[in-house]
């Protein structure tokens, strides 16, 4: 069960990068959508890697990564022609993974 759970994380993660590359992502239409979209997905794919691993190096580790990953999708977003470089975004994801993390804390005691 443990490797079906960690196969849907890494696909989650997949998803994060299609939505974040495709040229037409779906769009909620309010203000700033996009970076509560950030925010939501990080958290909960941090959420998600956090059920999986308990050891707090461990959640460290992917706290990272994802928090890396925010960032070079940025990047990546700025090379595509069709998309935009926005630090906010950046923060957003941070945020979110952080918020993920403190929620698996207090719910996972």
């Amino acid at each position: 069960m443990r490797r079906v759970l960690i196969a849907i994380g890494w696909c989650l993660v997949g998803v994060i990068w299609w939505l974040s590359l495709t040229p037409q992502p779906p769009h909620v239409d309010f203000e700033n959508s996009d970076k509560v979209g950030h925010f939501l997905a990080y958290g909960g794919v941090m959420f998600w890697f956090c059920l999986i691993y308990r050891r707090p190096r461990t959640r460290l580790a992917y706290a990272l990564a994802l928090i890396a990953m925010g960032i070079a999708i940025e990047f990546v977003q700025s090379w595509t022609g069709y998309r935009s470089f926005e630090v906010y975004d950046m923060v957003a994801d941070a945020l979110g993974v952080l918020l993920g993390w403190a929620v698996a804390l207090l719910l996972l005691k």
